[in-house]
């Protein structure tokens, strides 16, 4: 009965001049865009105008207000194609050998792009260093390109030390892993859930999408289970969202996709790490019942082997000196020499 009497009592209509809310929020979506800059716009366009302008506070709470109001998911922190937030999953899922009834646990390592939500999966059977960089690798290959920023949490697998002060120091295949794709690993703050708020999120509907769906059903090998997985995660990313337009699918392919840095040649080759070898008189270091050659000029200095499918590589202070064809399985006492290795004028008969 009152709005029947006073039809207009209550109304506010602004005295300032009102920005086109969904460009800017189309804009913010603009790497190196902000709403300081944003605001600093609005305020050069009417400033010929007699029409008073809001403040940058007035600005930052109004954007806030059209975020809850229109129930988009607000662009400031989040940058199309700049962040990724990578964890394993809390909920795991099994494996069951059909004639002994034995199971095996399945670990599930989850990603997701902050801006867009779209979400990664990979189950694995460990979570150990070389599973985890496996799962980078697949993550970036599923994503078709990489991002700058790969925001994980404290782990071992990632990162070997974070000192309330000082330099945080990770896991040098970690490193190695994410230079390969051009991007630097954040380690979330401790005791800081913000930091990677989207990928915890993630986890939880993971858990619904995906293994709550797979409850039921029964895998004996990795290889079926990964594409029940897929399948749960390709419905789960074009889920429409609830309030706002489109699907985790439908942003990530219109405004993020196209950002996404292209991915190199080579996908990264999964390595390990030996540490603190020396290097002997005869100018060679022992890895795996064989011996490889270094540089004559480090004898008695202690060296780090990288080691993959193919290859043993030495390194000092971060810096390569040789590498080596890695010999076969096989093989005990056998030497892998480069004659430029050994002195001049020098021979080496094992």
């Amino acid at each position: 009965m009152y709005q029947v009497v006073f039809p207009h009592r209550g109304e506010y209509q602004s005295v300032y001049a009102q920005p086109d809310w969904d460009a800017v929020h189309k804009e913010l979506a603009r790497v190196g865009v902000t709403l300081k800059l944003l605001h600093s716009e609005y305020v050069d366009e009417h400033a010929s105008t007699n029409q008073p302008v809001m403040s940058y506070d007035r600005f930052c709470r109004i954007y806030q207000k059209y975020v809850l109001q229109s129930g988009v998911t607000s662009r400031v922190g989040h940058k199309a194609g700049q962040t990724v937030e990578v964890d394993w999953s809390g909920p795991t899922m099994r494996l069951e050998d059909p004639v002994t009834g034995k199971t095996q646990t399945v670990y599930l390592f989850v990603a997701c792009l902050p801006f867009s939500r779209y979400a990664f999966v990979e189950p694995t059977l460990d979570m150990q260093q070389n599973t985890w960089l496996a799962a980078h690798v697949a993550m970036v290959e599923f994503f078709g390109g990489s991002v700058p920023r790969i925001v994980c949490d404290n782990l071992k697998t990632g990162v070997i030390q974070r000192p309330r002060e000082g330099e945080i120091v990770l896991n040098t295949a970690y490193r190695e892993m994410a230079a390969h794709y051009s991007a630097a690993v954040l380690p979330a703050r401790i005791r800081a859930p913000k930091d990677k708020s989207s990928t915890e999120n993630t986890v939880g509907y993971i858990a619904t999408w995906v293994i709550a769906a797979l409850r039921k059903q029964t895998f004996a090998t990795l290889g079926q289970l990964r594409q029940a997985v897929q399948e749960q995660l390709a419905a789960y990313n074009r889920e429409p969202f609830q309030k706002r337009a489109g699907s985790r699918a439908t942003v990530f392919d219109a405004e993020e996709r196209h950002l996404l840095r292209p991915l190199p040649a080579a996908a990264y080759e999964i390595s390990d790490w030996v540490y603190g070898r020396k290097v002997a008189r005869n100018s060679h270091i022992t890895w795996a019942k064989n011996y490889y050659s270094v540089p004559y000029t480090h004898i008695g200095e202690k060296v780090d082997v990288r080691i993959t499918g193919t290859t043993v590589e030495i390194y000092r202070n971060h810096q390569r000196l040789c590498s080596h064809l890695r010999l076969p399985a096989t093989a005990v006492n056998e030497y892998a020499t480069n004659d430029a290795d050994l002195p001049p004028g020098a021979g080496y008969q094992p």
